[in-house]
């Protein structure tokens, strides 16, 4: 991890401090935790009080939102936005494109296709099961 702080001031005023991650060159805000084994490409943001754990990969221009959890393994694609709280679980894929609302849980292998939106609050099961869509998922058009 870099010991060099950028700091990024938002449109309210505020002005947070981020560091680089060591593997992909990511932003990491000071209070935020990435494992060394974690790839975070050079676009992709983690804000504070977030938590990522080791062999994830997160894509280029995701967000991932204070006080989120990413669980090993797990896959962020590009532009992705994982809200405030959410937790993504052990080997969870996102696609590309998705946005998962604040305090949204992903259960352990589940496969969320690209372009999707998961609500805030929602509950998607592990994807140990059956492979119905959920009604709380949305996909583009």
């Amino acid at each position: 991890m870099s010991k060099v702080f950028e700091e990024i001031e938002s449109r309210e005023g505020d002005v947070t401090k981020y560091r680089r991650h060591g593997n992909g060159r990511g932003f990491v805000a000071s209070t935020a935790k990435v494992d060394p084994t974690t790839f975070l490409d050079s676009t992709a943001y983690v804000e504070p009080g977030a938590q990522i754990a080791g062999r994830c990969w997160v894509g280029a221009g995701s967000w991932i939102d204070r006080d989120a959890v990413l669980s090993p393994g797990a896959f962020v694609g590009a532009n992705v936005h994982v809200g405030a709280g959410a937790v993504i679980g052990v080997g969870a894929e996102v696609g590309s494109h998705c946005r998962v609302g604040a305090n949204a849980k992903i259960g352990a292998g589940a496969h969320i296709t690209r372009d999707s939106t998961i609500a805030a609050n929602a509950v998607i099961p592990s994807g140990r099961g059956a492979t119905r869509v959920p009604d709380h998922i949305t996909r583009a058009a």
